[in-house]
């Protein structure tokens, strides 16, 4: 098949974005595809007649993922008319010329189902979910509000927008995020009104609405779900404070163990509430759910993630792993799901 790896764009994942392309363009390579890989927002000058025989690889440009969120507004200045064309050139054209078109793109402009209505009126198949749950899922608010609504058990807060009175009802320790945001970019556990105070304004640096939540001291854990069913579960235990977007991407920063160890009935419980969360929120092909447990053996669903990671250290390449998916053929049955769409 003739497929296109979607990596880069504008959001604060920018770097997660491009590792994950350049990992999907060779796995899916590896499997005899003609492939390009793409910047969504930098695109391809070049002349595109024959671009899936012509081999262009720019992948080794692209290194491991910094500690830091990149620096986006040098990126927007790459591309003085950015603000009139997201897409950029010759990146619709090449996605109209591929049989199917790999999502690997993360955050604002990616997950949020902007790309995914665009190509739904041009009948270019995605990898994915489609615009409605992309976007439903974007916004941690209105994810949680329908997951509540179909039993998945949440954590407790409010929700604030930019004006708002942004008084601690919520109580100490709480847990600060940006409503829209991913990979942990934009949160923060506080302890006391100095820290909650610096969270807000941290949250509505990059945001127009954030979440405070209680906090929950337990054990994370991560489920993907493939096409309704889910996959086993891993845990993840940071070996320095929580699973932020350092603990994420740095090799070595987190202990992922999978399958994850807990007795038979949590294990259902929680791939349970998944699948459940899954349908709630009208995903298609695959997505991962994020999950604490308490002492006590409570479960709460975090978020849904609509495009996760496939990086060296992402979470969803490890429970396929599990039952025996290696990653080029995960790679590969993601195409043949959006196909089948």
């Amino acid at each position: 098949m003739n497929i296109v790896v979607l990596a880069g764009g504008t959001s604060t994942e920018r770097d997660v974005s491009l590792v994950t392309g350049k990992n999907v363009y060779g796995a899916l390579k590896s499997k005899g595809h003609k492939v390009v890989i793409v910047d969504v927002y930098l695109g391809y000058e070049g002349d595109i007649t024959g671009i899936f025989d012509a081999d262009i690889d720019w992948t080794e440009q692209i290194s491991a993922i910094s500690a830091d969120a990149p620096d986006i507004d040098s990126i927007k200045a790459l591309r003085p008319d950015g603000d009139k064309n997201f897409f950029g050139p010759n990146v619709i054209a090449m996605c109209q010329m591929a049989d199917a078109v790999f999502m690997g793109l993360h955050g604002e402009n990616g997950e949020n189902g902007k790309i995914q209505a665009t190509f739904d009126l041009m009948g270019i198949k995605y990898t994915g979910t489609d615009p409605m749950s992309s976007a439903i899922c974007m916004n941690k608010q209105v994810a949680k509000e329908l997951m509540a609504y179909n039993g998945v058990p949440v954590p407790k807060g409010v929700h604030l927008y930019k004006g708002d009175d942004t008084k601690n009802t919520v109580g100490y320790p709480c847990v600060v995020k940006a409503c829209n945001g991913g990979s942990s970019i934009g949160v923060s556990i506080c302890n006391n009104e100095e820290e909650y105070k610096t969270g807000v304004e941290e949250a509505f640096r990059i945001d127009n609405e954030l979440l405070v939540e209680e906090y929950v001291k337990g054990r994370e854990f991560s489920v993907a779900v493939i096409d309704g069913k889910a996959l086993p579960i891993i845990e993840i235990a940071p070996l320095v404070g929580f699973y932020d977007y350092k603990n994420k991407y740095q090799a070595g920063s987190a202990v992922e163990t999978c399958p994850a160890e807990l007795d038979l009935n949590k294990t259902r419980e929680m791939q349970s509430y998944a699948e459940r969360g899954y349908r709630a929120l009208r995903l298609q092909c695959y997505a991962r759910l994020d999950f604490l447990m308490n002492s006590e053996g409570k479960l709460y669903c975090l978020e849904a993630n609509t495009l996760p990671g496939m990086t060296a250290t992402s979470l969803v390449p490890q429970e396929a792993r599990a039952i025996g998916i290696e990653f080029p053929d995960l790679c590969e049955l993601m195409i043949k799901s959006a196909l089948a769409k």
